[in-house]
């Protein structure tokens, strides 16, 4: 055997150590292999709490692995006494698989933690979606579209959805083709299902995105902002698709997340932060 091959991958390294203070569960077994969910406690966390949940599902595009995108995110919403969850879903690269099968599992998974609320600690008036790219359009395709005959409703209705870099448009190649037609595509598109009384939702969005254009997010919100919706768009000039992340801009990341918990604690999903006071900071300096 070589020293390659008892080596582990940098990036499976950088995994488990960035998971080290997560409690990780096995939420679904799937054909494919199992799928995990990491878990992290806020501080003072007692089994029967009623706290918010946020659900944190991550980009690629339904291709790549990525548990651990949203981890510092988890760790900021978690000293603010929320119980984030960074959720794995199937991937091609892993399980040969696409949106539909990274859309049941988000249902997989919220029916898993529904049987488990008490010891999760979970409100479930305060569960919240939050989604880069795919992982948006799955938290917005779960919300948006009109049920179908004889399909259940999802066992929770999210209280906000948090969305970084949302594909909104999914009838377009090369997407459309990881559907299994061209009318589930459009019909699970968020572009197409634009309507009044929508869950609330904040937009984070780059204005240089090219891989989910900004000029679709601006369309969208314009539009449901119309039918008197609780939404927000936070455009950033100069970024990217990735700006957000914690590894790619500081600035960025820290910007994204202070608004993104300001939306929570408008909504009484998060109580607000404490006051600082300033007296004390500067009698601490000196």
């Amino acid at each position: 055997m070589s020293l390659l091959q008892r080596t582990p991958l940098i990036g499976q390294a950088r995994q488990r150590e960035m998971l080290k203070s997560a409690t990780t569960f096995t939420y679904s077994e799937t054909p494919e292999g199992p799928l995990q969910a990491h878990f992290f406690t806020p501080p003072g966390f007692e089994a029967g709490d009623k706290r918010p949940l946020i659900i944190f599902l991550h980009g690629g595009f339904w291709e790549t692995p990525m548990a651990t995108q949203f981890v510092p995110h988890c760790l900021h919403f978690a000293e603010r006494g929320a119980v984030p969850v960074t959720v794995e879903t199937r991937v091609s690269s892993t399980h040969r698989t696409g949106p539909m099968e990274a859309l049941q599992d988000l249902q997989s998974f919220l029916l898993w933690v529904k049987g488990y609320e008490h010891h999760f600690g979970v409100d479930p008036e305060r569960v919240v979606l939050a989604g880069a790219a795919g992982g948006a359009f799955l938290a917005l395709a779960l919300t948006l579209p009109k049920l179908q005959k004889g399909e259940a409703p999802p066992v929770y209705n999210p209280a906000a959805l948090l969305l970084f870099s949302a594909l909104l448009d999914t009838t377009v190649r090369p997407v459309n083709q990881r559907f299994p037609d061209n009318a589930t595509a459009k019909r699970l598109s968020p572009m197409k299902n634009v309507k009044r009384k929508a869950t609330p939702m904040i937009f984070f969005h780059g204005k240089k995105d090219r891989v989910t254009p900004y000029a679709n997010v601006e369309k969208f919100y314009k539009s449901m902002r119309w039918r008197r919706n609780k939404i927000e768009l936070l455009d950033f000039e100069n970024a990217e698709h990735s700006f957000f992340n914690f590894n790619v801009s500081d600035l960025h990341y820290e910007l994204s997340v202070a608004a993104a918990d300001r939306f929570l604690v408008d909504l009484g999903i998060l109580a607000p932060p404490p006051v600082i006071d300033e007296g004390l900071v500067e009698g601490s300096m000196m």
